[in-house]
């Protein structure tokens, strides 16, 4: 019985098969996230192809960009095909990603609610496995001036020094108005009593300079929790 050659290399495929000549004649968004990690991966091995290698890598992330985002180097290099060359490739074009949706967050949008807010901040949280505490500074037509890191913590909780939101506000005399935002690794969204607590400090001190606090966010991941739309503002 006469049988296939069974096809081993991305060259060996029919050109509308290849990601890049893919990506080419249809432009990027044509290609499945396995085709695009493909492309980054570049080549396979002996008995893999690229493709191969990222079906695996994806697999391995439950095929969910987001976890595979949160992979180190080490892990990315336990699946077989991918050296430390390939990993650094994946690792710098997920940082990427990251740092646009960064900028498009800096581009003075007007923040009036709280769906606005976590589009903003999500990717600054994006992957973290420890506490971090953001200031969103803005004017008095809720358009974003600058964004602050305040702090960053261990796993638990981040310990902030309230002065140190005001002085900040100070540098830029067209605030009247902020946001605070701080992310829970472990999931639970339910604010804690220490987080309570931080709020009604600074709402607090907010009244005495004038600034308004608008809004304070728990991220994690896709969701958030509002002290504002939960009337606890």
């Amino acid at each position: 019985m006469k049988t296939t050659k069974a096809l081993s290399t991305i060259k060996e495929w029919s050109e509308e098969d290849r990601p890049r000549e893919k990506l080419l004649l249809e432009g990027p968004p044509a290609l499945s996230n396995t085709e695009l990690l493909a492309i980054l991966i570049n080549t396979g091995t002996a008995q893999r192809t690229a493709i191969d290698i990222a079906q695996e890598l994806l697999s391995q992330c439950g095929n969910n960009l987001v976890e595979l985002g949160k992979q180190d180097l080490r892990q990315l290099q336990q699946v077989k095909g991918i050296g430390s060359k390939k990993a650094i490739t994946v690792l710098a074009a997920l940082e990427l990603g990251k740092r646009r949706q960064k900028a498009n967050s800096l581009e003075h949008p007007r923040l009036d609610t709280s769906v606005k807010v976590f589009e903003v901040l999500q990717p600054y949280f994006m992957d973290k496995k420890w506490e971090e505490f953001y200031v969103l500074y803005m004017n008095h037509a809720n358009k974003l001036i600058y964004i602050h890191l305040l702090h960053s913590g261990g796993v638990a909780s981040v310990q902030i020094d309230v002065r140190l939101i005001f002085k900040k506000a100070f540098e830029f005399p067209a605030v009247t108005r902020m946001i605070v935002a701080h992310n829970h690794p472990s999931g639970d969204l339910k604010p804690s009593e220490a987080d309570k607590n931080v709020t009604r400090r600074i709402r607090d001190l907010s009244a005495l300079f004038e600034i308004k606090l608008a809004d304070h966010l728990i991220i994690h991941e896709n969701t958030y929790y509002s002290f504002h739309d939960e009337g606890l503002l």
